[in-house]
Formats: structure tokens, sequence, C-alpha cells
């Protein structure tokens, strides 16, 4: 039995991440669905379909559900998912954060989802502008 893996996100972020971490992977080591949901649309119809995909992937050890969005709507459906407790939630998804929960697909819910949190944090990197002019000087 694994873990499996929910995106609940607007529409064609989870698709569009689902199929780019897939093709860098070559392969979904995971049971994932993916439930995108349009602007406007009703909460509780949704809300139940999220739930058939939860029961769905649950095969005992519970599912990493991950929304793009904290304080929006799929998130708001995700943190609903949680409280069935066969959920943990993450807000924020993010590729290198899908590619983490990938590529330790073996490990437990709670530790999956650490590593999905760690992924997604050290997957953000910044540069400013004048960093990025000062090495261009340094390199001349």
């Amino acid at each position: 039995m694994s873990i499996g893996i929910l995106l609940i996100t607007h529409p064609g972020v989870g698709s569009s991440l689902l199929h780019t971490v897939t093709r860098i992977l070559g392969a979904c080591p995971l049971k994932t669905k993916c439930l995108e949901v349009p602007p406007g649309a009703e909460v509780e119809p949704l809300l139940s379909q999220a739930s058939e995909h939860l029961a769905a992937l649950d095969e005992g050890n519970g599912v990493l559900v991950l929304s793009d969005v904290y304080g929006a709507t799929p998130s708001n459906i995700a943190w609903r998912l949680s409280e069935t407790g066969r959920a943990a939630v993450l807000a924020g998804v993010n590729l290198p954060m899908l590619i983490r929960v990938y590529n330790y697909a073996e490990d437990d819910l709670d530790t999956l989802c650490q590593k999905a949190v760690d992924g997604g944090t050290r997957g953000i990197h910044a540069r400013s502008r004048a960093e990025a002019l000062r090495t261009r000087e340094q390199v001349r």
C-alpha cells in the first residue's frame, strides 16, 4: 500500500504540474488524481467529488492533498478533506514540491508531507536585479 496524491487546484494548474513532473521523472510512482476547480463553481458538488477521489486514492495509508493558493476555493475544499482524518493537506503546491513527493514515494504520510514542504520551500530562490548586475560586472 502507498500514499495517494490528490491535487485540488485552479483550472490548468494541477494537470500541468502533473504532466510536467511525469515528463521529468518518466513515470508517476504514486496513485494520483487531479480536481480542478472552475471560477464561481458550487463548493458542495466539488467537495463531494473530492471526497470520492479521496476514497479512491486511500489504500489505507492516507492521501496527501495539495492545493495551489491558500484561502482560495481549491484550498478550502482541501482543508475540509483533512477533517476526515485520512488526509494531510498542503497549500502552495509547486513543481519542486511535487517532484520531491514522487521521489520519496515510499515514505509514510507524515514524512511525505514534511518532504513536500521541504521540497517546495527549498525550490524557491531569489536573485535581485542589483545582485545579478554585480555578478555580471565581476565576470567582465
